[in-house]
């Protein structure tokens, strides 16, 4: 088959992984029929489920190599998680306990069996690995070296010894605290706290967290040994508190979320204004010092 694939214009890193499949889960035939599908998307724009007019072939081939790189594998989302951050901006650095900022997460059809989550409630955290949907960029691509947030932004360190999202295989995990489970009209829903995770992300397990195994408390940190103290001092106009008032709970998500200094690390002008949208709605703020001020607010 692989001559099929350097007719449909395949570069070889995507013929090499497409043929890493095909000893286990595919026929010849279905390759070949692969091959048709990556030629007519990429060439004829009015074929059933192409890409839209004027996307490049590279970009159309990477589309369709990553759908069928999903639907070959054996790694499945099985949920999906929702919550107010609709854009990467603002959303936590890292998972926090206590925190008031909820995320539901909601099972994919296929995995909304009861059984599935038989004891789930008897623990009081979890672990949720997860994909980086929303990266940008090439993924067939993968750089050695990326720059953390927490040392400016400037100083490479090898991506393995970072949380960066950027990584050859985008996946994250996140350890939340179970909150709750709800007997909603979509299955078993799990209500958890403390997501560092964008509206929509892809779930693909849920494992409980085990304190005697799981937490180490005399571990060594490295470059994040010495946290950086990002918390501000947040305050409000009265102008955008008559849409946002003290005390209620959106005005106490927001609060969490501007406290931890959303802007990124190497930005520090205090004349900048920021937008940040939340669970529908949208504040504009600036930052002076260790003190954030809220100047408006919108409902998006």
């Amino acid at each position: 088959m692989q001559p099929q694939f350097r007719r449909a214009g395949l570069c070889s890193t995507t013929r090499r992984g497409l043929h890493r499949f095909k000893g286990g889960c595919c026929s010849s035939n279905c390759f070949g029929a692969i091959a048709q599908l990556v030629e007519q998307r990429t060439e004829n724009p009015c074929v059933t489920g192409s890409i839209p007019v004027g996307t490049t072939q590279k970009t159309a081939r990477r589309s369709l190599f990553s759908f069928i790189y999903m639907s070959l594998s054996s790694l499945h989302i099985i949920a999906r998680a929702h919550n107010g951050f609709v854009e990467k901006f603002g959303i936590p650095r890292q998972s926090r306990e206590g925190s008031v900022l909820l995320t539901r997460i909601v099972f994919e059809p296929d995995y909304r069996v009861r059984e599935a989550l038989r004891g789930i409630e008897a623990f009081s955290h979890l672990w949720l690995l997860w994909g980086f949907s929303a990266n940008k960029g090439d993924q067939e691509e993968w750089s050695p070296t990326v720059r953390p947030p927490r040392l400016g932004g400037n100083t490479r360190m090898g991506v393995f010894a970072t949380r960066s999202p950027y990584r050859p295989n985008p996946i994250g995990l996140t350890s939340v605290k179970l909150l709750r489970v709800e007997d909603t009209d979509d299955g078993l829903v799990l209500v958890v706290s403390g997501a560092d995770l964008l509206d929509g992300t892809p779930i693909y397990d849920i494992k409980p967290y085990i304190s005697f195994s799981d937490s180490h408390p005399d571990a060594q940190n490295g470059f994040a040994e010495a946290p950086k103290d990002y918390r501000l001092s947040v305050a409000w106009t009265a102008e955008a508190s008559t849409l946002i008032p003290v005390e209620s709970p959106l005005r106490l998500a927001f609060d969490e979320i501007l406290s931890q200094d959303p802007r990124p690390a190497y930005q520090d002008d205090p004349e900048r204004e920021y937008g940040l949208c939340y669970d529908g709605y949208e504040v504009c703020f600036s930052v002076k010092e260790s003190r954030l001020i809220v100047k408006k607010a919108y409902v998006k």
